[in-house]
């Protein structure tokens, strides 16, 4: 049976078996009966838990009700300028540009450091595919290396080898929100005069030595999917750290117009100035995300509880590695992985915890294996480090609703199959906690 849960801004995340109303909200009259629907729980009383639940602040409908009245809807209104104006907080040099996901963002990068045909970009096999579809799209070939065994990230010791005289660009990807070998790679990519497009989809507020991701490379991209720390479903932005790019920035943002000009006032008119395609996210985008910004140090504060949790909890056993976090990084609690070291296979685990009602996915499938690089010919590059990770990692579940009963069952349950085993296979190093983001002041109100 169905239940009708309370108004929108008393609730934060709605659970199984529960009839929403959407009232209590400045929207239009046809608006005030909208209801949602979701079908209860039919398998028995243990309450499922998902691998994650997207967090809302409680001030997102509010937001989208604003710039719905306001009669502006499409990209670059207030609410754009508010996000954008949160990101450079981040870095006084840095300029940001909302686009609608990560992966318009790195295609951006990629026009802009003008990549083409026959060009070669140097990044890690162990990302999501957007990392080298930005760069496949416009004609270039992604030349994989292995990635360290401890962060998971671009082994920084690769890429010299790696490097021809077609390459133009190394793409770190920051794992799990923690940072790359920043200082190496970019004294590489000087030595060799590349161009450094830090991936930072996972590492929005994370840093290194004292440096937010996403703005040490040459160019950054977020990421603000719903799996993500902070959230608009879908969205992104293009850090751009190099004053000398952004002028084409915004024109390839704007279909490669110069509108961004016209709007300024400092062109009578705007016309087709360059290539270019539309990577503008909507106003209500826009604004269900700046509620989302204005909570973001909270929520990060919340996900590194749980995930300081998991890492007590687990750091000492020897059936499986816990994430490292090196001394000069602070990370945002994006993600708590074990490394199955037990003997069990990998997927046997994820299936037994399903059935008790846990999720634990694994992650990417390696590009370097993936049926798309295999069909395109060439040699396929042996990256040990690579592929014994995607074949032993899970991921468990995090996120801001996560309870410690909730926490302690799947802490409980991967611990009962994993230790149970009896074949570790190697010791988990005992390692410091890493560093926890310091207090904050708590979430601010809606305002600029």
């Amino acid at each position: 049976m169905l239940r009708r849960a309370a108004p929108y801004p008393q609730i934060q995340l709605h659970p199984l078996g529960t009839k929403m109303r959407i009232d209590s909200m400045p929207l239009p009259a046809r608006s005030l009966t909208d209801e949602v629907l979701i079908a209860p729980d039919t398998k028995g009383s243990l309450q499922h838990i998902p691998f994650n639940k997207p967090y809302l602040t409680g001030h997102e409908l509010s937001n989208i009700a604003e710039a719905q009245l306001s009669a502006k809807l499409a990209g670059d209104g207030p609410f754009t300028r508010r996000c954008q104006g949160w990101l450079e907080k981040l870095s006084p040099n840095s300029t940001a540009l909302l686009t609608h996901s990560c992966t318009a963002a790195l295609e951006m990068a990629a026009l802009l450091c003008g990549i083409g045909p026959g060009d070669e970009v140097i990044l890690p096999s162990y990302t999501f595919v957007s990392t080298a579809n930005a760069f496949v799209i416009r004609g270039a070939k992604p030349v994989f290396i292995d990635i360290r065994p401890d962060t998971l990230n671009m082994d920084e010791r690769k890429i010299e080898a790696a490097i021809t005289s077609r390459t133009r660009a190394i793409v770190p990807v920051h794992y799990a929100g923690v940072a790359c070998e920043m200082e190496r790679i970019m004294e590489i990519a000087e030595a060799y005069r590349l161009y450094v497009i830090e991936d930072a989809a996972q590492g929005c507020l994370s840093s290194y030595k004292g440096r937010p991701l996403g703005t040490i490379g040459h160019l950054g991209c977020f990421s603000f999917h719903e799996t993500k720390n902070i959230i608009s479903g879908e969205g992104g932005a293009l850090m751009v750290n190099q004053s000398a790019l952004m002028s084409r920035a915004e024109i390839i943002r704007e279909k490669g117009t110069d509108r961004s000009r016209f709007l300024r006032g400092e062109v009578d008119k705007y016309t087709w100035v360059d290539i270019g395609s539309s990577y503008l996210p909507s106003e209500i985008t826009a604004a269900f995300l700046w509620a989302q910004m204005q909570c973001a140090e909270a929520i990060s504060r919340k996900r590194l509880a749980v995930w300081s949790r998991y890492n007590i909890a687990f750091r000492n056993s020897t059936w499986a590695q816990t994430p490292h976090v090196p001394n000069d990084c602070r990370h945002n609690g994006h993600m708590f992985y074990l490394l199955n070291r037990s003997g069990k296979p990998r997927d046997e685990v994820i299936a037994e915890l399903k059935s008790m009602r846990i999720h634990t996915p694994f992650h990417y499938v390696p590009l370097h294996s993936s049926p798309f690089v295999k069909t395109r010919g060439g040699n396929i590059p042996h990256l040990p480090v690579t592929d014994r990770v995607a074949a032993t990692l899970i991921r468990l579940p995090l996120y801001i609703d996560l309870s410690e009963s909730e926490q302690d069952r799947v802490i409980n349950a991967v611990s009962s199959l994993l230790a149970s085993t009896g074949k570790p296979q190697r010791n988990n190093r005992r390692r410091r906690d890493p560093s926890i983001l310091a207090p904050h002041p708590p979430c601010r109100s809606q305002s600029d």
